[in-house]
């Protein structure tokens, strides 16, 4: 990784650091020569260019996993494969600061929050590290002379497609468990945030990856990422980003049958019965969100508030959502960073301008006025929303909370279900077992109770109906980038003869 000036793809000199992409063990320029760059959400600067890879360079990754593969990585045993794992965790916890300022400064989130996110990725290079020994088959009792059992074995070379709200964590929701169960990988991040996850690939010669058993290609979706998803050494895509895109893909892997996982977001319910601990709802109101900028496929958006406390929790909620301190990430004192991009922020702008004929606003509404640069957008509260409402139907992606009031449970499962996502849903009472009648009637991949966001790489991860299918983390995500073999072997010496 180089780090100094580059030209960019418009023929201008740029003063910020330059990087690479990393092929085969190599931190290489798009054979191209073209660059793209990438900036600070907060100052609106650049910050860095990268390569602007496309399918000459995807198909360098996909040749170089393929090699990795078939020449090395499928001897390599479970035991070393796990202990690549355990020092990657080790390198991310030793670089945690520096890693966490480099993906604030990309993406504009708050540098705590970036701490924690350097904790979860290393802690779940570690899980998947544990993981790799305990990759097992089975022996099946069958009504023959013979032994059945079914092995599991690595689906070979995967692409992986990630989004730019959790830059590194995402990379390691994928590129672990791939490792853990024998796979190569051709890693495209999203061109907004690839920052971290190229940083990170400096110590990955120096923790025993070999050559082309990690590739990173940045670039664009249509000029990097559709050719990964279409190129014929590809066995597995993994996708991580909207429905829109997640139907292309499907699309064009059916023309080679490739298997995909999509995890694709959500417009998740936050439902909040009147039983429910007052204050301790609020908070979850808010952190479920406008965490992360709301920048979250589970975030909590459409708040569904019984009518019991209705008034009194918009009237709460407001007066909180109006404390929230914006700022740069990287003052310590900042609840919410801008926006990932000038592009997210004017999406999000436009919602909000359709919000204000489709209900009432509680907080916000606008950008705020304070900042003389930087994509802020303020956290936003609307309320009095029907849940057919673009608003409460629709992905935003930002700090915009649609408050639905609902009369009873049967009127508030009807709501939280009637959206095509599927991803998240939490629910807030005291109730125990309406709790669990909740739960189980909630059409979501992640329930939580009395609580939202809280993630564990233990516990599966994934949505029902438009949010995808597939599931990352635990076992799970292994599962999603092995085959099964079945082996039967003969134990009756009499030959086979027709009967």
């Amino acid at each position: 990784m180089t780090s100094t000036a580059s030209v960019s793809s418009k023929g201008r000199k740029s003063k910020a650091a330059g990087y690479q992409m990393y092929i085969d063990g190599k931190f290489l320029d798009a054979a191209g020569g073209q660059t793209f760059e990438v900036y600070d959400p907060a100052t609106e600067e650049a910050m860095a260019t990268c390569p602007a890879g496309d399918a000459s360079d995807i198909d360098r990754a996909v040749q170089a996993a393929g090699r990795a593969f078939y020449d090395n990585w499928r001897g390599v045993t479970a035991q070393e494969r796990g202990r690549i794992l355990f020092r990657l965790a080790d390198r991310i916890r030793a670089r945690r600061a520096e890693l966490a300022e480099l993906e604030t400064r990309n993406s504009g989130k708050p540098i705590v929050e970036s701490e924690y996110d350097m904790d979860d990725t290393a802690t779940c290079f570690e899980y998947y590290g544990g993981l790799a020994t305990k990759i097992n088959g089975e022996v099946l009792p069958v009504p023959a002379e013979a032994i059945a059992f079914a092995m599991r074995e690595p689906v070979g070379v995967a692409g992986q497609i990630i989004p730019w709200n959790y830059p590194l964590m995402m990379a390691a929701w994928k590129i672990a468990p791939a490792i853990a169960a024998g796979c190569t990988v051709v890693l495209k991040p999203a061109e907004q945030t690839p920052l971290s996850i190229l940083a990170l690939a400096q110590d990955f010669e120096a923790v025993g990856l070999p050559p082309g058993v990690v590739n990173i290609v940045t670039g664009d979706g249509p000029s990097a990422g559709a050719p990964l998803v279409s190129h014929p050494g590809v066995r597995k895509i993994a996708f991580t980003g909207s429905a829109e895109v997640g139907k292309l893909i499907m699309r064009s892997a059916a023309d080679q049958l490739k298997r995909v996982s999509l995890e694709l977001g959500g417009k998740s319910p936050n439902i909040f019965f009147s039983d429910a601990d007052f204050e301790n709802a609020v908070d979850g109101a808010l952190f479920g969100t406008f965490i992360n900028q709301g920048e979250v496929c589970s975030a909590g958006s459409r708040v569904l508030v019984q009518r019991d406390i209705y008034k009194k929790f918009i009237d709460a909620t407001a007066a909180k959502a109006k404390t929230i301190r914006l700022g740069n990430g990287m003052d310590r004192e900042t609840k919410m960073g801008p926006l990932v991009s000038a592009e997210q922020r004017d999406r999000v702008a436009h919602y909000l301008a359709i919000g204000r004929g489709e209900g009432k606003v509680a907080a916000g509404g606008g950008r705020p006025q304070q900042f003389e640069k930087g994509w802020y957008i303020e956290p936003t509260i609307f309320y009095d929303v029907d849940n057919s409402a673009k608003i409460a139907q629709e992905e935003i992606f930002g700090p915009v909370m649609t408050v639905i009031p609902f009369s009873d449970e049967a009127e508030a499962i009807r709501i939280a279900n009637a959206t095509p996502y599927g991803l998240a849903a939490a629910v807030w009472t005291r109730d125990i077992f309406k709790a669990f009648r909740v739960v189980k009637a909630l059409e979501a991949g992640i329930v939580w109770v009395n609580h939202m966001q809280p993630t564990f790489v233990e516990a599966p991860w994934g949505g029902y109906k438009a949010s995808g299918f597939g599931r990352e983390l635990g076992h799970w995500a292994v599962e999603e980038y092995l085959e099964t073999k079945q082996v039967f072997i003969n134990l009756d010496e009499k030959p086979i003869g027709w009967y």
